[in-house]
């Protein structure tokens, strides 16, 4: 039987699942932090086509992608699952179609083998992607999540132990990018999209709006700016002007950057820490990751990102973030349903 606590007397090897939207993932990670395997079936060029996630057609793909996954994860990691200590899986937030196929898979290999389930927070999962990418890593420290559903700055007191400073109010970055890039073309996904052709264009060619609150508040809201693009677009079609696509998308991802950085660091002054990591798939976009370093520069607070293949979504960061569970003898029962609009924090 597992040992539970804050010392453990061996390695501790969690076998992952995730599978809250369009990725099929599974991962071994040992105590949390070393990663033996991270398999990931994408299904962006099944999705492509719908111009966005077609929450059916994602539940579908898991179920035929997620036996060869966890397979694949188990043989990369050379291990069987009589060597795995216990099965993590993400039980929200996210599709609920998809994450069903995830907890279902998870709570059966759970029974089958009766090792401990342990089922993760996704978002708590994207934060502890930096246990992983900077070993020595501890909190407290301020974390900010932007993804294509979620943006949140996140200060974590101590494992599963959050605070959150500050939300969206309604549309997340990653889903403005999203929108933005199918207005002038770029197609799905939109953010690498994005990215790529604003390297070329002016950033401060045309002036998008920053959202302003009558509260005193850091949350965000992305739906103005994103408003603000499209009657830009339609202002100059009606005009019968060119629209130059660089510009509008350079113009757009300064307004979105100048306010995540901003708050982020502002969230950094109020609780005077001086590290912040970034998690989420918009934690890749290279415009915000110069931003974040260069004003972490000034203000001597240390900005940490992880790799790429750990910002969007798979199952290493929810391996970790199992682990941690673990160590606090947090064990989900059998029971465990998909959440979809579950809170970061709660259990």
């Amino acid at each position: 039987m597992l040992k539970v606590g804050k010392t453990m007397e061996k390695d501790i090897k969690i076998l992952a699942i995730e599978s809250s939207c369009d990725e099929t993932a599974a991962s071994v990670v040992v105590n949390g932090r070393n990663v033996l395997s991270n398999v990931i079936a994408s299904q962006i060029d099944t999705h492509v086509k719908f111009g966005g996630v077609v929450p059916e057609v994602a539940s579908r793909k898991h179920i035929e992608a997620i036996s060869a996954v966890v397979q694949e994860a188990l043989d990369e990691a050379k291990v069987t699952l009589d060597d795995i200590d216990a099965i993590g899986v993400t039980y929200g937030p996210g599709l609920v179609g998809a994450l069903l196929v995830g907890v279902q898979y998870a709570k059966g290999l759970a029974y089958a083998t009766h090792k401990p389930l342990i089922g993760v927070n996704h978002i708590e999962g994207h934060i502890s992607a930096n246990f992983i990418q900077y070993k020595e890593l501890e909190p407290p420290f301020m974390c900010l999540v932007v993804s294509g559903g979620h943006t949140f700055i996140v200060y974590m007191k101590d494992h599963g132990d959050f605070e959150v400073m500050a939300q969206t109010r309604d549309d997340a970055a990653g889903e403005a990018f999203d929108k933005v890039a199918r207005a002038i073309g770029l197609g799905y996904p939109g953010g690498p999209k994005i990215d790529k052709i604003a390297k070329t264009g002016n950033a401060d060619a045309i002036k998008f709006p920053k959202a302003k609150f009558h509260d005193v508040t850091l949350d965000f809201s992305f739906s103005g700016v994103k408003s603000s693009v499209l009657n830009y677009l339609n202002k100059m079609n009606m005009k019968n002007e060119t629209i130059s696509v660089p510009d509008v998308a350079a113009s757009f991802q300064k307004a979105v950057v100048n306010v995540l950085v901003e708050n982020a660091f502002e969230a950094c002054k109020i609780k005077g820490v001086d590290k912040i990591t970034i998690a989420g798939g918009v934690a890749s976009n290279s415009c915000l990751r110069e931003t974040m370093i260069k004003e972490g520069q000034k203000k001597n607070i240390k900005v940490m990102f992880p790799e790429m293949i750990l910002c969007t979504d798979n199952a290493a960061m929810i391996g970790s973030a199992a682990y941690f569970e673990l160590i606090k003898g947090r064990v989900s029962p059998l029971t465990l349903n998909a959440i979809p609009n579950l809170k970061l924090g709660e259990r």
